[in-house]
């Protein structure tokens, strides 16, 4: 009922942002941590008043109040020094990573755990300490007390190992890389099971009703199924005319509905995409493949200077290319009703879209390093044994070009050779030899 009321009042695109907003909250969690320690510290009172405890759980008015006390100001203690690590966190990816990681940095579900026992203990034993009195002791609490200490410290030593060893750059590439190779197999395997029959199309006559955007943002996710929905209920055919992770200015067309009079509420159709400040994963892996570029390209920053790590990211890219390069991608998808009749159409990325992302850019800041340029044709060579005939041409563009910022920034004759030799470990690997690119 709850549920069904809450769909009722907000739109899809509304429930997006959201939950959008709870996962990065790093503040809902802990509440509901603090409001848990109230009330197990109520049920501990209770439980003493039983009379069933052992006479070795007891402890004199003094004591109680001091082990309560101390609790209470080291729960406080450990938050701030855990609030010091986030900040450091933060310099540390806007300086060195990408800005953009920042937000699944957010979502960190042992991060929020910490924090929720941090502050549910902080909550356990101060709620204690206000019911000790000199022939009162609660001595179930005072013991359950310590035993969250010692858990909020297990949790504290394991969140440090976490993020000492989590927090290197190829061990983020290495996270963004599955999770956006996890969303390209969902997404693809979804538009599957909902393709429309072969040859499908939208009907070429008809009406057509431009549905506009009431607010600005970048487009984060829609609703298919309900979109679908919307298409069958006023027998027509939605076409979105961005595509996921482009920014809609106000008043520009979102939706265009095509053979349907009368047209389909355009409120109800704005309500099924959500719009937001900044792209997310969720339904776009390319975002994923845009941090993996941004990490490697600050590591080329003068200031930075590592080309190292940008190789170790390169392999990641490498991954997530051949992951895209088994899907089947298309420029549109056309998505069908119960019924097989087409509803819904989306703009899709082509393989040459996700090259580009993957390898213009750390092409363009990593020329004048030889371990980045043998790594990178070491990455398009793999390409070409492995991808499909019609992706091929694509992939030898890509070589013809680095092979002319290679001539470009070695003049001398054995440095471009060796700035032209595909290395798997950017230098001191396997070399191979150079392989023509086809013009």
């Amino acid at each position: 009922m709850g549920t069904a009321l809450v769909r009722t009042m907000m739109s899809w695109a509304a429930r997006f942002r959201l939950r959008q907003y709870v996962k990065a909250s790093l503040w809902i969690v802990p509440l509901f941590g603090l409001l848990l320690g109230a009330v197990l510290a109520g049920w501990a009172a209770d439980a003493d008043g039983a009379g069933w405890l052992p006479g070795t759980w007891q402890y004199s008015a003094s004591t109680a109040s001091t082990v309560l006390s101390s609790v209470v100001g080291s729960m406080v203690a450990l938050l701030g020094f855990v609030v010091t690590i986030g900040v450091l966190v933060v310099q540390q990816a806007t300086g060195t990573l990408s800005p953009r990681y920042m937000r699944l940095w957010y979502r960190d579900r042992l991060q929020k755990a910490v924090l929720a026992t941090f502050t549910g203990t902080f909550a356990y034993a101060y709620s204690l300490l206000r019911g000790i009195e000199s022939d009162s002791v609660p001595d179930l609490g005072v013991t359950l007390s310590g035993v969250a200490v010692s858990v909020s410290l297990v949790l504290l030593l394991i969140y440090l190992n976490r993020f000492t060893h989590n927090l290197r750059p190829v061990a983020i590439a290495d996270l963004v890389g599955r999770m956006g190779q996890k969303v390209l197999v969902q997404g693809t395997e979804h538009i599957d099971r909902h393709a429309a029959r072969a040859g499908a199309s939208v009907p070429s006559a008809g009406p057509v009703t431009l549905i506009r955007s009431e607010r600005g943002g970048v487009v984060q996710a829609f609703d298919a199924a309900g979109l679908i929905a919307a298409a069958a209920l006023n027998d027509c055919v939605l076409v979105l005319a961005h595509q996921i992770g482009d920014f809609v200015p106000p008043g520009s067309t979102l939706v265009e509905a095509h053979g349907s009079a009368p047209s389909p509420d355009p409120r109800r159709v704005t309500g099924l995409v959500a719009l937001g400040t900044e792209r997310t994963i969720e339904q776009d892996p390319a975002f994923a493949l845009r941090i993996l570029v941004d990490i490697a390209i600050r590591a080329l920053s003068p200031a930075v200077n590592d080309p190292t790590t940008a190789v170790q990211v390169l392999n990641h890219i490498d991954m997530f290319l051949h992951t895209v390069g088994r899907a089947r991608l298309r420029g549109r998808y056309v998505l069908a009703d119960d019924q097989g009749r087409p509803r819904l159409v989306v703009p899709g990325r082509s393989w040459e879209d996700y090259l580009q992302v993957g390898v213009t850019e750390i092409r363009e800041y990593g020329a004048t390093s030889l371990q980045v340029c043998r790594r990178l044709r070491a990455l398009l060579e793999d390409l070409l044994e492995s991808q499909p005939t019609d992706r091929l041409p694509a992939v030898r563009a890509e070589l013809v070009l680095l092979d002319e910022a290679v001539r470009r920034t070695f003049t001398d004759p054995a440095r471009r050779a060796s700035a032209q030799t595909a290395d798997r470990q950017g230098i001191g690997g396997g070399r191979r030899p150079r392989s023509e690119p086809s013009r």
